[in-house]
């Protein structure tokens, strides 16, 4: 597979163009905004979204959807809302039997569907896979050394594809389990917000990390209901993506919550914010997810009700401490 197209001109598509390119493919990087296609292929930066990162002038960065669906594989970074828009978009353009890649992480608010489940009603048929993991943008653009995982069911076309896009700064670890590397990368967005709420609350690395141990628990709970692996999650898609996305200010997720925290108000917060930040999106249709699932999950619902119902953030801290006791091995 020599030839990638990439829809989605965002910081995490730019970077994937990037990084892509570095292993020796023919990239070509879908964006909407006639502003920035024109801006990149003048000066070969992504002002908008990942400023002062040089990127490769042999990436075609373009407008024209036939120019990226004439590649060998497609890879989708697109907001999580807007998965199902896109795929409608492209489906008339799609060859039988060419690889889509999914880079968003979410859950539809409007089904409660994981990305692979919306792809699979859209674009039935088409063989489709997940590429996520552990990666801030900008260390992925900069060619720093990253991991990932690829979740995609036939594993020899799996393999192919990971012989395309690994480098020598870029693993890619391979699954069959489209959901459970879906529940990871989607869920801990949220962990996140929970995380970054107790830094800016000032509660302690402790507390964080206690945090971050039971909030894989909740996400193991219902990737078992759910028909998924337990295993999946301690890979890069689940623990590894989850020990980053809660550790660091780079994370929108992360920062989002520790804005809360301070004491700022959501709506303050999202106004200066150019980017998405998935785990606000997410939170909500999580509880459905859960409630469909007949699965607790007492930290996405602390988050839930801080960022839906302008619940006080200290009173969520109270209840979480308020639980009862339970034994580790029954998380």
């Amino acid at each position: 597979m020599q030839t990638v197209g990439i829809i989605g001109a965002g910081a995490w598509g730019t970077a994937l163009a990037q990084v892509i390119r570095a292993a020796g493919r023919d990239v070509t990087l879908w964006a909407r905004e006639t502003d920035l296609v024109a801006y990149m292929q003048a000066h070969h930066e992504n002002n908008q979204f990942l400023p002062g990162i040089k990127i490769d002038p042999a990436i075609n960065v373009t407008e024209s959807i036939s120019e990226v669906t004439a590649c060998d594989l497609l890879l989708l970074v697109v907001p999580a809302q807007h998965l199902r828009s896109t795929l409608q978009t492209l489906k008339p353009s799609l060859r039988k039997d060419q690889p889509v890649l999914i880079c968003s992480k979410g859950i539809e608010m409007s089904t409660g569907l994981l990305m692979s489940q919306v792809a699979e009603q859209e674009i039935a048929g088409q063989p489709i896979g997940v590429l996520t993991g552990p990666t801030f943008a900008a260390e992925i653009a900069k060619g720093l050394p990253s991991a990932m995982t690829l979740a995609f069911k036939d594993t020899t076309q799996g393999a192919e594809i990971i012989d395309s896009l690994s480098s020598r700064n870029l693993r890619i670890y391979q699954t069959k389990d489209l959901i459970g590397a879906q529940l990871g990368g989607a869920i801990k967005n949220v962990i996140a917000i929970a995380c970054g709420a107790v830094h800016g609350l000032g509660l302690g690395e402790n507390a964080r990390a206690a945090l971050m141990t039971r909030g894989i628990a909740e996400i193991g709970r219902l990737a078992s209901a759910m028909g998924a692996h337990k295993e999946t999650l301690m890979g890069m898609c689940g623990f590894g993506d989850l020990v980053l996305t809660c550790s660091s200010m780079q994370s929108r997720n992360f920062s989002l919550g520790a804005h809360l925290g301070e004491g700022r108000s959501l709506d303050d917060i999202m106004s200066e914010r150019s980017a998405v930040t998935e785990g606000v999106h997410t939170s909500k249709a999580l509880m459905v997810m859960a409630k469909n699932h007949a699965i607790e999950m007492p930290i996405a619902e602390a988050v839930y009700l801080c960022l839906n119902e302008n619940a006080p953030i200290h009173d969520m801290v109270n209840k979480m401490l308020e639980r009862p006791l339970r034994r580790e091995v029954a998380a």
